[in-house]
């Protein structure tokens, strides 16, 4: 079952169009990578859906129901968190003042230590590191920082941009791993990502993005050994 459909989406900045009548769907349990190279409109694609960019024309339905012109802070407390592009943390506030708004919408205060409790099991460095300004923290931290805050609000779909950019391989490897656990707990991920191969690997589904059109879509594991998607993303 479809947790969100994106029907004929189109976007414009301006008169330049961004985004050009795109549909595609996430399914339930699922993690879906949305890849393509710089300014083929996946970020823009994301802030569209999680109310950040309004479109022109087109429909979004999350679990069933129209969100088309919901503003972003009321689908957070609908289940939908979002994980921006360069992180985004408040840097000077602390680690757990940052978690904390993540849980900003949240009506049942008395469960948020125990949702805390969880998100420092995920990332140990977050505990460790709790009382310390988010601005001093290093990017891998800053991302896994982001990733909790997001994680705070419980959502049931989380959408992610660009997790792995500018991190050393290192934080790549460990922030794709807590990826794929966040989806095995039960949340269902989009992933925009230019790490093809990365996002590739941990994905169920895949699109292909280039110039605001999906121009290939289907298994992820069957597009890796796409040749066109080897040739224009896989190479080394």
């Amino acid at each position: 079952m479809a947790i969100l459909e994106v029907k004929d989406l189109e976007v414009y900045y301006g008169v330049i169009q961004a985004i050009k009548g795109i549909s595609f769907e996430v399914n339930e349990g699922e993690i879906i990578a949305l890849i393509g190279a710089n300014g083929a409109g996946k970020t823009t694609t994301l802030q569209t859906i999680t109310g950040l960019i309004p479109s022109k024309a087109g429909k979004i339905f999350y679990e069933g129901k129209e969100i088309t012109r919901i503003p972003g802070y009321k689908l957070v407390s609908m289940g939908i968190a979002h994980v921006p592009e360069g992180r985004r943390v408040f840097a000077e506030m602390t680690v757990l003042q940052n978690l904390k708004m993540g849980a900003y919408t949240r009506k049942d205060k008395s469960e948020l230590e125990q949702t805390l409790e969880s998100i420092y099991k995920r990332f140990p460095r977050l505990e460790e590191r709790k009382n310390q300004l988010a601005g001093t923290l290093s990017g891998g931290e800053q991302q896994m920082l982001a990733m909790g805050r997001a994680l705070m609000s419980h959502p049931r779909l989380i959408v992610m941009d660009e997790p792995s950019m500018g991190l050393s391989p290192i934080y790549v490897n460990e922030i794709f791993e807590i990826i794929r656990e966040i989806n095995q707990s039960g949340t269902t991920v989009l992933l925009v990502e230019q790490n093809a191969k990365k996002a590739l690997s941990i994905a169920n589904k895949a699109y292909v993005l280039e110039t605001g059109n999906i121009v290939l879509s289907g298994d992820a594991r069957e597009l890796m050994n796409n040749d066109s998607v080897k040739k224009a993303y896989l190479s080394e």
